[in-house]
């Protein structure tokens, strides 16, 4: 019986732990575990739609170009970050809420493990798409557990997180509040103000800036912004694969989607926030 890590049962909240490929509660609850490794956690009346949150498509386009290292100066700058804040943490549960298909997950937990700070791993989102992507990261003896679930209901104990992270995900400071343990840590990634402008020149006749909100956050010390600026350069696919994933797709003309289908060279601004926090 696997206790290291765990869910809590998104029906009655008590802990899940897992048997074999299932996850029970003592309440009798029980989630079978995908071959892929993720848990879908997800209850039918949780559900916005049949398959909530990214698609199969917009998933395999992220996986594909993150891991050409384009966002890579970021997430090296979110793991120095970590591992600063984190240190002399044992046995530390680290939550990350909205991992998408992990490819910050996975380098996060490397950083982290890499520098002595033993971690237990949870992820989260809400399409099963991107939580089966995410489970293939890890290794099934890896105290990590992902799962398909929701932000705006997570599946996870009260105050048992050291912290919690969240990248381009949707807000929840209900819930972030609720999971972190006093004096946990939060961290959170948003897009700067000229984030992808080159893009939004290349596809639209007005391209605007991005709205940066305010930093405070209630029940949270605000610790410091970490802004991380580059330029990138795309060819041919990645510019697809960039465009794909991110919400300007869906929301962008017949017109706008074909301007992007003919770039063959895109120049491009990368900018993000890193904001830490720490629980009152």
């Amino acid at each position: 019986m696997e206790q290291m890590v765990s869910f809590a049962c998104p029906v009655c909240g008590e802990n899940l732990t897992q048997e074999g490929s299932s996850f029970r509660c003592p309440a009798g609850h029980s989630f079978d575990r995908a071959r892929s490794g993720y848990v879908n956690l997800l209850l039918p009346d949780g559900k916005h739609a049949k398959l909530p949150g990214d698609n199969c498509q917009m998933v395999n386009a992220r996986r594909e170009f993150l891991e050409k290292g384009f966002y890579r100066p970021m997430a090296d700058a979110l793991c120095r970050e970590l591992v600063g804040e984190l240190d002399g943490k044992n046995a530390l549960v680290l939550l990350d809420a909205g991992c998408g298909e992990g490819y910050y997950t996975r380098l996060v937990y490397d950083a982290l493990t890499s520098n002595g700070l033993s971690t237990r791993l949870l992820g989260l989102d809400i399409s099963k798409f991107a939580a089966e992507k995410a489970a293939k990261r890890f290794r099934l003896e890896e105290p990590v557990r992902i799962a398909a679930a929701s932000i705006f209901h997570m599946p996870v104990a009260d105050e048992s997180c050291d912290a919690v992270m969240t990248l381009f995900a949707p807000f929840c400071r209900e819930e972030f509040c609720r999971v972190l343990k006093k004096g946990g840590l939060f961290a959170m990634v948003i897009p700067g103000e000229r984030h992808l402008f080159g893009l939004k020149q290349a596809i639209y006749d007005h391209p605007y800036l991005n709205e940066v909100q305010d930093y405070p956050i209630e029940g949270m010390e605000f610790l410091r912004s970490v802004p991380v600026d580059d330029t990138i350069t795309l060819h041919d696919g990645e510019i697809m694969s960039l465009f794909m994933m991110t919400p300007y797709y869906y929301k962008t003309s017949a017109e706008g989607q074909q301007r992007a289908a003919d770039l063959t060279e895109l120049t491009t601004e990368t900018s993000f926030q890193i904001l830490l926090y720490r629980k009152n």
